[in-house]
């Protein structure tokens, strides 16, 4: 990613976050638990899960946020639920966006339930990809370098 805006990936443990990161990087596909914050090639913030899971964790994504001038909220449409609170971007105040990963094994259902998940939360736009079939990623560069 060319792009000047540095961004934050919020998401559950597992929805994708650091294989988004290494897709946008051009690195290969490694799947590692991200244990802390971690900042790839300069302008991605990366997040590990429980900041979102555990209520009193949220705090560290505000404090890490700050640095961030786009919210990524990533939803794994083949998990049952969110971790997303109602109208959570509001909290951010900054703009963010949805990040559906793994359109590649999700069924049309599964797609739409994740969608509203984050309108829900509060998302301006929400783009579907897949890291592993380079899905999506063209309409979401084109809004980051916007």
């Amino acid at each position: 990613m060319k792009s000047n805006k540095k961004v934050i990936l919020i998401g559950r443990t597992q929805a994708g976050k650091t294989t988004l990161c290494q897709y946008i990087s051009q690195k290969d596909l490694v799947y590692h638990k991200t244990q802390t914050v971690q900042v790839v090639n300069g302008n991605m913030i990366d997040t590990p899960g429980e900041y979102l899971e555990r209520k009193q964790y949220r705090g560290a994504l505000m404090v890490t946020s700050v640095d961030a001038d786009v919210i990524l909220f990533v939803q794994d449409p083949t998990e049952n639920g969110t971790c997303f609170p109602p109208a959570y971007a509001g909290s951010f105040a900054k703009p963010s966006i949805g990040i559906i990963t793994k359109c590649d094994i999700a069924t049309k259902e599964q797609l739409k339930e994740a969608e509203k998940y984050l309108q829900m939360a509060g998302v301006k736009q929400v783009f579907i990809t897949s890291s592993v079939k380079g899905i999506g990623f063209e309409e979401l560069f084109e809004y980051l370098d916007a």
